[in-house]
């Protein structure tokens, strides 16, 4: 069976850096930090109070009111947002389309954390059980792949993928071979995560895995510095809008890149923390390689999954020096979560939407907030992290790589077209 090429047409994105796709590439590349202090709920009694928070999102220009806005957690509303600015840059009509052959697989790593909590906060002993019914369908993860299906029409595939930080990069990998495989002409593909709260900012706490520079939130985020301390929390959705080429081209449609490869692997061998010689990360882009028929030497930027945690940062660029071989020297590599934080299930769309950006706009986006001579010992700096300020080169091939909690990996390959 001859495999169909896949392209992307359509971007969409609510992040901490812009409230649409172009707001936040221009960011990504200017080195902007979306982190600050905490503005959801009082956060001074918490040992991290900052996050990379959403700014001026109005979920009314999205809805028709504020009943149908009550109806869908925060993480939801992101995830509509997101896709409808990538429906219209597509130009996708969905009048003229074949509704069964569009398909929504969009994911969320948590949920909605938000609604569970005050609903569950809201709980009156005294006064018996008194939930929303809308309280199962706001916080269970698949319900925004549903809500876009729904608003458009869409019949084709209709899923969710849940795999801890990795989710949409495992929810853009699915969408790619679906429609390499011809079950369908296009997916809206993604992620949205709005999991900051005081359950996720609590729990995340407990482990100890955020930063807790809370006397400067902006440079909090610093991957690959020996002075990292956790990761800081981001949210938002992205979307994009894979389409078979042929579909694409026929209906005279903007190619941004093609997305060419897609792996998965599996660390086996920690609940939150990746393998210290980093071999789930070497399996992924090896995996992601060879199912682009790639050799490594063809990559030239690599968006790292990149957290700023202490062990995570040391196994992935071990994993790169290992995949890549001397070519690593040649890569440039940048973790945009030094700018945007985690957004955790949104994170890998996002970072696969840079990918596609810096292979149609011939730039890589920085990694900022790393100071001369704060370099740990086991990072080799030879490689080129571009720290501080964006770089433009050819880039022709890009990969995105996200990992997850409970060893998930996953990693996508675009091009040029």
């Amino acid at each position: 069976m001859e495999l169909k090429r896949v392209v992307v047409t359509g971007l969409g994105a609510i992040t901490p850096l812009g409230n649409n796709a172009a707001e936040t590439w221009r960011a990504l590349t200017n080195g902007v930090s979306g982190a600050g202090p905490i503005t959801r709920f009082d956060a001074s009694k918490f040992k991290t109070q900052f996050a990379c928070e959403v700014k001026g999102f109005d979920p009314l220009a999205y809805f028709s009111d504020k009943k149908e806005v009550r109806k869908c957690d925060l993480y939801s509303q992101y995830a509509i947002a997101c896709a409808e600015e990538a429906v219209l840059d597509s130009k996708l009509d969905p009048e003229k389309e074949n509704k069964d052959r569009i398909g929504v697989i969009f994911s969320s790593g948590i949920g909605g954390i938000y609604s569970f909590q005050e609903e569950v906060r809201g709980y009156d002993q005294e006064r018996g059980p008194r939930f929303s019914p809308f309280f199962i369908p706001k916080i269970i993860a698949d319900i925004s792949a549903g809500l876009i299906s729904m608003r458009y029409g869409f019949r084709g595939p209709n899923f969710a993928t849940v795999s801890a930080c990795a989710s949409s990069t495992n929810a853009i990998g699915d969408a790619f071979n679906y429609i390499r495989l011809g079950k369908a002409n296009a997916i809206l593909t993604g992620g949205a995560e709005s999991p900051i709260s005081i359950v996720g900012v609590g729990g995340f706490n407990a482990m100890n895995a955020l930063s807790t520079r809370n006397h400067s939130p902006e440079t909090a985020s610093r991957p690959f510095s020996a002075s990292r301390d956790g990761f800081v929390m981001g949210e938002g959705g992205v979307c994009l809008i894979l389409e078979e080429m042929e579909h694409a081209l026929a209906r005279g449609a903007k190619i941004y890149a093609e997305v060419v490869g897609a792996g998965m692997s599996a660390d086996a061998y920690h609940l939150t923390a990746s393998h210290p010689d980093g071999l789930g990360a070497i399996l992924v882009m090896r995996n992601a390689l060879e199912d682009a028929d790639m050799k490594p030497e063809e990559i030239d930027y690599i968006n790292v999954h990149g957290t700023s945690t202490p062990v995570g940062d040391i196994s992935e660029a071990k994993a790169i020096k290992e995949v890549f071989g001397d070519h690593a020297y040649n890569l440039n590599i940048s973790s945009t979560k030094s700018m945007t934080g985690h957004m955790l299930g949104a994170a890998g769309a996002l970072e696969t939407m840079t990918c596609i950006m810096s292979v149609y706009d011939n730039i890589v986006p920085p990694t900022i907030n790393h100071a001369e001579g704060d370099n740990d010992p086991d990072i080799d700096y030879k490689l080129n992290f571009t720290f501080n300020k964006a770089q433009k080169r050819i880039v022709n091939a890009a990969l995105s790589n996200t990992f997850g909690f409970g060893g998930h990996n996953a990693s996508v390959i675009v091009k040029k077209f």
